[in-house]
Formats: structure tokens, sequence, C-alpha cells
């Protein structure tokens, strides 16, 4: 279900074929921009030791999030990498529609936070290289927004999950990923729509530490695998791009 799907219609042959080819994901960091100050954090620490935390490139949170994430961070414990936006009230989504650098994110994280989780926690603003974070042997874990590219990032270098969908088709992602694969946590709000601190902290113990967490984790690994092997010779992956290159080469000739 994961896999990417291209699709091609061949006249005269009634329903289209489908092609599973992928993982598809990117492996490099943005051009311009360096991200060695996570690597370099990270070489320092056990292997699964950390928790990586993002919501893409778009997504947002309220300042009241903010705080109860933050504090929901610096009550689990763990070692943790996390890439802060400036907040937003309205949009869930405002960092697509926003000039970075306006604002410091740093700045609206709760008084006294920066100093009191300066030896276990990692804060940057805006942008960490997620791919290079992923595939690094120090992180044990991932909070994501469960957007498709990171969903698959996570799947080929074998990290479990806390599934915080924000917007879009993110909540059915979350649903595959909770529910389906089962190598995902899927976060719960209260009524005003917010994640507690509280909350927070007993996700990442749980991913960390309890029964559950080792469950997904021993499954992550399976699919770690399968998609190695999809993407091998003479796996599937491969096999359905010849195939594909084999149908294009017939009609054009």
């Amino acid at each position: 279900m994961w896999l990417i799907n291209i699709y091609i219609y061949i006249r005269g042959r009634g329903i289209p074929p489908v092609f599973p080819v992928g993982p598809v994901i990117k492996t490099g960091s943005i051009d311009g921009i360096d991200g060695n100050e996570c690597l370099r954090w990270l070489d320092k620490l056990p292997n699964g030791s950390v928790l990586f935390v993002s919501f893409g490139s778009g997504g947002t949170l309220s300042q009241e999030q903010l705080n109860e994430l933050a504090l929901g961070l610096e009550l689990s414990g763990y070692r943790f990498i996390w890439v802060v936006k400036s907040p937003n009230e309205t949009m869930k989504n405002a960092s697509f529609f926003s000039v970075q650098g306006e604002e410091n994110p740093l700045g609206f994280l709760p008084n006294g936070f920066l100093e009191r989780t300066k030896d276990v926690g990692l804060v940057v603003p805006t942008w960490a290289p997620q791919v290079e974070v992923l595939n690094h042997r120090s992180t044990g874990a991932f909070l994501t927004h469960c957007g498709w590219n990171s969903t698959l990032e996570s799947i080929v270098h074998g990290v479990p999950l806390i599934a915080w969908p924000l917007y879009v088709e993110q909540k059915m992602n979350k649903v595959l990923l909770v529910d389906g694969l089962r190598v995902a946590l899927g976060v719960k709000e209260n009524k005003k729509g917010i994640v507690e601190s509280q909350d927070v902290a007993t996700y990442v113990r749980d991913l960390f530490e309890g029964d559950e967490g080792k469950l997904l984790r021993k499954k992550m690994e399976e699919y770690k695998e399968a998609a190695k092997l999809a993407l091998a010779e003479e796996w599937s992956s491969t096999k359905s791009l010849v195939e594909v290159a084999q149908i294009w080469k017939g009609l054009k000739n």
C-alpha cells in the first residue's frame, strides 16, 4: 500500500495496469543548506537514543500547542532534535505561505526551556537534514506530521513513529501508519484540539521503552528490509520499472 504507483493507460486493453515502484525518497540534503550541526550532535550519542521532531516544510502549531509540546519533550526525559517554526493561530500549514526568517522561532519557546534542556535536546530553527537524521544510528524515533515523504523516509530507514497529523491527507496517512502498518503511536487531542504535555511525554516513553513501542520497532524493521528487497535488482520495484520501459518502448515503435 505504501509503494508509489505508476498508472499507464494502454488503448484497447481495458483497465489500466498498475506498476508498484518504490519506495522512492530523496537521498541528499537541500543544496546550499548546512545541516552538519545536527549530525555532529548525533555522532556523540548512543544508538537509537534520540527522538526527531519535525512537522515538515509547511507544518505549524499554535502558541499553546508549541508550549505543550516543549514541556512534554522536557518531561519525557529523552534526548531530542526539534525543528521549530514560529507559531500560527489560524493555519496549520502556515509555513508554506510565510517568509522564513522574519521572526526567530526559538523566541516563542517557554521561558527557560532551552537552558533546562540544553544537555538532552537540540532545537534548530526552521530546517534540519531530515533524511540524514533519520538515517543516523542515534535516531530511535520520529514525531511526524505524517506527510508522505516523511512516511516513506521513516520506513526506508526503519524509524518508528509518533503520528501527529496537521492537515489534508496526513490524517489518512496516520490511520495507515497506526492501524494498517502498525508502526506508529497516534496522538489524541483534548476538547480544545490540543495534545497535552503529559500525553506527549507518555507517547515518547511508550515508544522508547514500552512493550507496544518494542512491537512497533520490530514491525518497522521488517518494512525496512522489505523496502531494501523491493529496490534490489531482481525484485518487484526494479522489475516493474523494466516492464514500464518495455511498454513505453513498444508504444513508441
